[in-house]
């Protein structure tokens, strides 16, 4: 894009699997934030805040402007709520109700969507062997987390659990929507997404303060050094390696990500966490790489 020199010369498959290690990584990172007396919902609002001035600084430091249009600061302002606020806080809460393995497959919905999307937007052509490529890799992040997926119907408020995981799904996809909107307009991505994080960190933080959980921080060492991962690589780095890739080889392919992003997730869990694979979640592993790869791949000239 003009201007945005960021990743330019970065490979593809770099754009790709750096995102989805980071985002792998960060299902165990959120833990610690978890794991400490302030809200999910005040937490996310530092995260995004913390992420908005680093891509700030960022900006400048190439030498970009970060004066964006007055119609791209709604754009904006429409994806830090959207996106960054509402996708977050509702993976938050839905996993109150429903087990996170459900969440992310709900979430490769996202391939669907986005395809869909893109075609009706800017008539980007989607093959048939990409969509049963990336069905089958969905049915493998289904088989992974089976069991879990079985046992969702015993829980209370099952369904506020799907309906909130729908709602960050749908989220998703319109936030990201806009973000590539902006930069097919010309506009660079780093301060793009420099002011949308902004817009949303304000919007969350000044929830915090609206539902009276006021503005609490942790000192403590695991809170913050997780919080900085959070901010610089779960939001900083991975947005902007995945929005290069959306722009590279469109949103569809892009998705493909938030698929493979499970996979890696639970062989970090069963490194750090002690989780064991069933015979089952080997097979939907073997069948989500497969069809991952089908899917990612360019047809034969």
């Amino acid at each position: 894009m003009p201007g945005d020199t960021t990743t330019g010369r970065l490979p593809t498959w770099l754009l790709f699997l750096a995102p989805v290690a980071i985002w792998a990584s960060t299902w165990h990172v959120i833990l610690y934030q978890l794991a400490s007396p302030v809200p999910a919902l005040t937490s996310v609002g530092w995260r995004f805040l913390i992420s908005a001035l680093m891509l700030a600084a960022f900006a400048r430091w190439q030498g970009l402007s970060l004066k964006l249009p007055r119609q791209a600061h709604a754009f904006a302002l429409a994806t830090g709520v959207i996106q960054y606020a509402g996708n977050y806080w509702c993976v938050y809460e839905a996993e109150r109700f429903i087990p996170s393995g459900l969440v992310a497959v709900l979430f490769c919905l996202l391939v669907f969507m986005n395809a869909i999307v893109a075609w009706m937007l800017w008539r980007q052509p989607v093959s048939r062997r990409f969509v049963v490529a990336s069905s089958g890799a969905v049915l493998g992040v289904a088989l992974i987390f089976w069991p879990e997926i079985a046992a969702t119907g015993a829980r209370p408020n099952a369904a506020l659990g799907l309906g909130l995981s729908f709602t960050a799904v749908v989220a998703a996809c319109v936030g990201g929507f806009f973000t590539l909107v902006l930069t097919r307009r010309g506009l660079p991505l780093v301060p793009v997404l420099a002011w949308s994080m902004g817009y949303g960190a304000l919007f969350l933080l000044g929830l915090s303060v609206g539902l009276g959980h006021g503005l609490p921080f942790d000192g403590h060492w695991p809170y913050v050094a997780s919080l900085v991962y959070l901010a610089a690589f779960g939001s900083v780095v991975a947005f902007t390696l995945y929005f290069k890739l959306a722009q590279r080889r469109g949103p569809a392919q892009a998705a493909l990500v938030g698929v493979l992003v499970p996979v890696i997730a639970l062989m970090v869990s069963a490194a750090l966490e002690g989780w064991q694979a069933t015979p089952l979640a080997v097979g939907g592993m073997g069948l989500c790489l497969v069809s991952l790869f089908m899917a990612t791949r360019r047809p034969a000239a």
